[in-house]
């Protein structure tokens, strides 16, 4: 049975660090909710899986699995499974002695495993590759052992650190939407740790971005992108990132280059030292005859779209703006060009900060 998940105000800080790995997070997760944590190395990410695990003490706070809180009780009494980063499988075992062997040791009857490791196998689709060892299988496949096994236990929480590392591109594609099909069949409540952001974007129901232990924004994939509380998160989230330009205020203007943006009154009132961060997506900004100066570094070309990198000079010196554009309207290498924000965000210079 799926539970919900909550952490209350919880800080983990390791013995001889000043800073807290994870530093007063409160967040709720649904009952069978996809959530993905994602963030730089060294946010927090993993110490939050551990936490929940039972693998790190918690120095403040409590955390609730259901209505039983759990920041005392050991790992193995949580009734939670965990999916790793590396396969961790027994060689010398088949696959299907892999899925079974933590309900041997749980001394679950052997008809009864024998039903759960079957029905897991037909779910991941490894029915014709049970009688394998390890060593026969691909990675791909390796991984979806090492899910099989957290799906025969029926724990009320899956944990996955990081399961896609090890695989190659096109199997990462292919086995993140196996992952997201398969919890959306089961219902369990499951939190997912990456590093990357269009797994994030692509898999979760709400996505935890976090930054030095703190959690900057929970939020659905569509409002991350669309709407990010700060600077950090929206240069973070969106591949390629928003572009994030810092400009003079002038009156009730954002100053690029001679180019004029109009700024909404709040804005205006809460600008840092006179100083504002613009923020447009690729696709928010366009070529035009005038507008902000720029010129041209590189083209990328993706088939249907290309994206145009060039250099902008700025308050805080020469930025990277990259914009999307057709194919057929690429600019040469070197030229000046113009781009003109079809649309604009606004944030403080300090880029943690809550958005203007």
């Amino acid at each position: 049975m799926s539970e919900r998940v909550a952490f209350e105000d919880v800080s983990v800080i390791y013995p001889g660090m000043a800073e807290a790995a994870l530093s007063h997070v409160n967040l709720e997760v649904e009952e069978g909710e996809f959530l993905v944590l994602v963030g730089p190395s060294g946010c927090g990410k993993s110490t939050f899986l551990r936490a929940l695990a039972g693998l790190e003490a918690v120095s403040t706070g409590r955390i609730m699995i259901g209505d039983r809180d759990v920041t005392r009780v050991p790992a193995k009494d949580r009734d939670i499974a965990m999916v790793f980063q590396n396969y961790a499988l027994y060689p010398h075992m088949t696959v299907a002695q892999n899925m079974g062997f933590a309900l041997n040791i749980a001394k679950i009857p052997r008809a009864e495993i024998a039903r759960r490791v079957r029905e897991a196998a037909e779910l991941l689709d490894l029915t014709n590759y049970l009688d394998r060892k390890p060593k026969a299988l691909s990675g791909g496949q390796r991984q979806r052992v090492a899910m099989g096994r957290a799906i025969v236990r029926e724990p009320q929480v899956f944990l996955m650190d990081e399961p896609l590392s090890n695989l190659d591109a096109q199997l990462r594609v292919q086995t993140r939407t196996q992952i997201a099909t398969l919890q959306r069949r089961l219902g369990t409540t499951t939190v997912y740790v990456t590093h990357d952001q269009v797994e994030a974007m692509t898999m979760g129901d709400r996505v935890v971005i976090l930054k030095d232990g703190v959690v900057q924004q929970v939020d659905t994939p569509d409002n991350l992108y669309r709407h990010p509380v700060n600077a950090f998160v929206a240069g973070f989230i969106g591949s390629p990132s928003m572009n994030l330009i810092e400009a003079r205020v002038t009156g009730n203007t954002a100053d690029i280059q001679g180019f004029a943006l109009p700024l909404p009154r709040e804005v205006v009132d809460t600008a840092h030292a006179g100083r504002v961060i613009v923020g447009c997506r690729p696709e928010e900004l366009q070529l035009t005859d005038t507008g902000i100066p720029m010129t041209v570094q590189l083209v990328e070309s993706l088939g249907a779209d290309s994206f145009v990198y060039g250099v902008v000079d700025t308050i805080a010196g020469p930025t990277t703006v990259i914009t999307r554009t057709h194919p057929a309207d690429k600019p040469a290498l070197g030229s000046s060009v113009h781009v003109t924000p079809r649309q604009a965000h606004f944030f403080s210079c300090e880029g943690d900060r809550p958005r203007l």
